[in-house]
């Protein structure tokens, strides 16, 4: 979204460097500066007029037409040398006359005095002179987060909001070794692959694991953002590693005890930075809840709860989620449960993990197969697992469930066998209806298959593997909400 800002600054120099630097901001749209107060009443009136028109002929703003709201500037930058009405009695009428405008105060003088006074006149910030790129960015970003918050109670659009606009997925686990890491890091992949920016941050701060999952050393950390007040985009930048899969990679600190250092106020801080740069933001939260990955959940827009079908785990889970909600982070209603590991055999089913923890279950289930895991998961290279993988189907189709992945094609990956369903890979024979009674089985392969490779998400994938069309419809019911193809 374009933010408009419009300078009022009466000394022309200062007006030269502020109008270069607003041009080189990202979605910036500075219009020409004014050169005293009464130009800058003058043309926010003249704004507002021209948006409020149709309202005071006593009908609504045609189609395209702004409102009164809507055609205002969100951000106005005041010098103190503008004249003849002083900076804060200039900023303290527009903040009374345009309550939806933004104003930041240029200053050289940026003590705790002023700064107090610019406040109390209803400035959003203030910007010391000599004028810097990541500090003038900051504050116009800041400043145009509020104004499109306010105009969206003041009747504005809800879809002209500049804010963070990224959708904010957080993934905890109800125990350690349920599979949280390899859960997030297959969803990142698996939205980036879909073709969003994708941030993945491993907010597991004393022992993460998602450089040693994807091969990366990286001397930075999220720890290098935590006493930084004002994130900029370079500061960002340097903080998140890039990876050669697209991912943008905020990593935990390699020194565990330096996780103390990141609080909930810099949690929320460094979320809200990510969010305005990327289309996805993946946390994993490990399975310790701090202040910390706490916020980071209670920020999110979904929050995936990771346990495995075992009575421990699934107590596990329900004690988290109970913790949650003493704590007012997030209700059981709002948290979707994944089940990770889950065979044909296993006792306790996705129902009962439901009624058990009082969350929602998400459909797609997590088959147990290790081995097709083991070989990536030692060499440390998650990305390299293989498409024919059920593992990696089921995440990715969980990645479609949850909104992240757009298409069925880039959810199986182009090029991939299971976009096409006559092709079955080794398991041919086990899985071609009507075979020969003798034709069901392949040593070597059958074994692997009860063992959680053939557990797979069967009918969400196409036809089902193994000898499940002879064993009932089991958790893998082919009348499922979701059916490839």
């Amino acid at each position: 979204m374009t933010i408009r800002i419009l300078p009022a600054i009466g000394d022309p120099d200062a007006a030269r460097a502020v109008s270069s630097l607003l041009h080189q901001l990202p979605d910036a749209e500075p219009a020409p500066t004014v050169g005293d107060s009464a130009a800058l009443l003058h043309a926010l009136a003249g704004a507002a007029a021209q948006g409020a028109g149709a309202a005071a002929a006593g009908a609504p703003p045609a189609a395209g037409q702004p409102s009164a709201v809507e055609a205002l500037p969100e951000v106005v930058l005041v010098h103190e040398r503008i004249g003849p009405t002083p900076a804060l009695e200039l900023i303290r009428e527009v903040a009374l006359r345009f309550p939806a405008v933004g104003v930041v105060l240029i200053t050289t003088d940026a003590g705790p005095a002023l700064f107090s006074a610019a406040m109390d006149a209803g400035a959003r910030g203030i910007v010391g002179m000599p004028l810097g790129y990541d500090e003038l960015a900051a504050r116009v970003q800041a400043a145009a987060q509020w104004s499109a918050g306010v105009r969206v109670h003041l009747g504005g659009s809800p879809e002209a909001a500049p804010g963070p606009a990224g959708t904010l997925v957080t993934v905890t686990g109800a125990k350690g070794g349920v599979g949280t890491t390899v859960t997030a890091v297959q969803l990142a992949l698996a939205a980036r692959a879909a073709g969003r920016s994708v941030a993945l941050v491993d907010l597991d701060l004393q022992s993460g694991d998602v450089a040693s999952y994807l091969d990366v050393q990286f001397r930075r950390s999220i720890v290098d953002l935590a006493g930084i007040q004002d994130i900029s985009v370079r500061v960002l930048q340097d903080a998140v590693h890039d990876h050669h899969t697209g991912l943008g990679l905020l990593l935990a600190p390699e020194e565990g005890e330096r996780g103390e250092e990141v609080d909930d106020r810099a949690a929320r801080q460094i979320i809200g930075a990510l969010r305005s740069r990327y289309e996805v933001v993946l946390v994993d939260c490990g399975s310790q809840m701090q202040s910390a990955n706490a916020a980071a959940v209670e920020l999110a827009d979904l929050a995936l709860l990771v346990t495995t079908p075992d009575v421990v785990a699934v107590r596990a889970a329900k004690r988290q989620v109970r913790l949650w909600d003493r704590l007012q982070i997030r209700k059981a209603e709002d948290t979707t449960t994944v089940v990770n590991r889950l065979t044909r055999n296993t006792e306790i089913q996705p129902p009962l993990v439901a009624k058990a923890t009082g969350t929602q279950v998400a459909r797609t289930h997590v088959p147990a197969a290790f081995k097709e895991l083991q070989p990536c998961v030692d060499a440390g290279r998650m990305q390299d697992l293989d498409n024919r993988s059920t593992v990696k189907q089921a995440l990715c189709a969980l990645a479609g469930e949850l909104g992240l992945v757009d298409s069925p094609s880039a959810r199986q990956g182009r090029g991939s066998h299971r976009a096409r369903p006559t092709l079955t890979g080794r398991k041919r024979k086990a899985i071609t209806p009507g075979a020969a009674p003798g034709s069901g089985g392949v040593p070597g392969q059958a074994s692997g298959s009860a063992s959680g490779a053939g557990q797979g998400p069967g009918p969400r994938f196409g036809v089902r593997r193994g000898s499940a069309a002879a064993a009932g419809p089991g958790p893998f019911d082919p009348s499922g909400p979701y059916e490839e193809g």
